[in-house]
């Protein structure tokens, strides 16, 4: 379940990137003006990872995952 959370994270992340992309792509063609949406996906995209970070220190306080760290070799 935890594994599915960061997942779900990570391909909501990506898919705000590529909205992004897509709306830097075809924006302001012609006589048309840009509009906000690559600005507002890009947004998303650093709200989701914010969120992502902060619920993984709070999973790491709570105990539910644990730091192995690199083991020293002496």
């Amino acid at each position: 379940m935890k594994v599915f959370l960061v997942v779900l994270a990570f391909v909501a992340i990506i898919g705000s990137l590529g909205a992004a992309l897509f709306f830097m792509m075809r924006g302001g063609e012609g006589d048309k003006p840009k509009t906000n949406h690559m600005a507002r996906a890009l947004a998303f995209r650093v709200g989701f990872s914010i969120l992502l970070f902060v619920c993984i220190l709070v999973a790491w306080k709570l105990g539910y995952i644990n730091p192995t760290g690199i083991p020293l070799r002496g």
